[in-house]
């Protein structure tokens, strides 16, 4: 990291950081529009997770990593300072590509370990959190340069630039977690094809354990989470004009043995109709009906390296902590 007397300018800043906005306001309307849509179509209801994530929902997981419940960060966070130094010593990647970086707080872990690094790409929605993230990491690295590109990554990948020399990618967080057996394929299938011959995929996963535990990461004492649940209803109240009671729902966490995943479910409590203008529907909504919002599929090193391989990735190295709670798994594409 730079020391003080080495911070750049601004124009130094501006001139190593580049933006391009794949979902803009207009865009990622229409996409809400339609999951709104097909997702109050058809029993059950369901909203994808991914908008949890406006600056209130943010905020709201940025604590939510901080609950002593909250196991899945500080685990990750712990792990990564030894995989850095592995992978600085036996990779030396020079481009680095992370998938829903947040703050970029786990990347400045890998990027302190190589000195390598010359360029860092983020794919994200959030854009106003994701340049204020990118812009720090240039002012912070006066030897990178960073591009950012707006966007979902389960179908942005392709606007990804070319490697430029090894390239590192990282997918933290267990977020792989959020995705079926086959839209993980997909996406694992997506990140393999923007690595290059001599690339490697760092990819965090959340391990199977018990239910206790896994319940109350995703249900804490304090009501984070709760929050966090009802926030999407929010979003869509603020967005397409709707007029839910996010507090007329209960907050349901439980982990499905069959399946190896928490499901996150908002549950009604009172009857209410809901006007949705900006999809031009009504819900009327009973008591114990259920909106599914979300799904965190739980690892193993072998369904890990079984799921890395279907998408054509060979798992290189396994890394997890004394209690196996959660792993990191590095994989390069198969020969």
């Amino acid at each position: 990291m730079s020391s003080p007397d080495s911070v750049p300018s601004p124009a130094d800043v501006a001139a190593r950081c580049r933006f391009e906005v794949r979902t803009d306001d207009a865009a990622f309307l229409a996409m809400l529009a339609e999951d709104v849509r097909r997702g109050f179509a058809r029993r059950p209801w369901s909203l994808p997770p991914k908008y949890f994530y406006d600056d209130a929902g943010a905020g709201l997981f940025d604590r939510i990593t901080e609950l002593p419940e909250y196991y899945l960060t500080r685990v990750e966070e712990s792990l990564l300072p030894a995989v850095a130094r592995a992978i600085a010593r036996d990779q030396r990647p020079t481009d680095i590509v992370e998938l829903g970086p947040g703050s970029c707080r786990k990347a400045r872990t890998l990027i302190d370990a190589i000195a390598t690094a010359a360029r860092y790409v983020a794919v994200d929605f959030g854009r106003d959190g994701l340049a204020r993230a990118v812009t720090s990491l240039a002012r912070d690295y006066p030897r990178l340069h960073v591009h950012a590109v707006v966007g979902d990554f389960a179908t942005d990948l392709v606007h990804v630039p070319p490697p430029a020399g090894r390239r590192l990618a990282l997918f933290l967080g267990s977020t792989i977690g959020n995705f079926d057996p086959e839209g993980s394929r997909r996406l694992l299938a997506g990140i393999r094809a923007t690595l290059g011959a001599n690339g490697s995929l760092l990819v965090g996963v959340d391990l199977v354990k018990d239910r206790a535990v896994l319940e109350a990461a995703y249900d804490d004492a304090a009501g984070v989470t709760r929050e966090f649940n009802r926030n999407v209803l929010r979003v869509i109240n603020r967005a397409l004009g709707a007029d839910f009671v996010p507090e007329a729902f209960r907050h349901v966490a439980r982990y499905e043995e069959a399946t190896r995943r928490i499901e996150m479910h908002l549950v009604a409590e009172t009857a209410q109709r809901v006007r949705l203008p900006g999809v031009d529907m009504v819900l009327d909504i009973e008591p114990g009906d259920d909106i599914w919002t979300e799904s965190s599929y739980k690892f193993t090193r072998a369904s890990t390296e079984a799921m890395l391989r279907d998408a054509g990735l060979t798992l290189e190295a396994w890394y997890t902590d004394d209690a196996q709670r959660f792993g990191l798994a590095l994989a390069r594409p198969a020969s």
